[in-house]
């Protein structure tokens, strides 16, 4: 006897994560295009010395909090909530962000 997993057919199921897929990409489409901003001002200005660490460092940081946030978005159902979480993984993007740049805290992984 073989047993049904789910009723939907396979085709469902495929444009489903497809379309979850799909709907995930713009997010992330951000990322290079934040990155951006920095790779102009270390060309334009001596005040902005960004090396390929950096950019590293930056690039999984923001990939990290976009997946937080796209993951509290899909499965979060209160809105009261998911704002909420939203806020929270923010302030600690900018936490981390400013320990890196300047160190307010001064652990060893400030940028002095």
């Amino acid at each position: 006897m073989v047993r049904v997993l789910s009723r939907r057919p396979a085709f469902q199921r495929t444009q489903k994560m497809l379309s979850m897929a799909v709907a995930i990409r713009p997010l992330y489409l951000l990322i290079p295009l934040l990155l951006f901003v920095p790779l102009v001002g270390t060309f334009l200005s001596n005040q902005v010395n960004w090396g390929i660490g950096d950019f590293l460092v930056m690039a999984g940081l923001l990939f990290v909090a976009f997946t937080g946030l796209d993951w509290i978005w899909r499965k979060v159902p209160e809105q009261k909530y998911r704002l909420g979480f939203a806020i929270l993984v923010l302030v600690l993007f900018g936490l981390i962000w400013a320990e890196l740049a300047v160190g307010i805290f001064g652990t060893p992984f400030a940028g002095h």
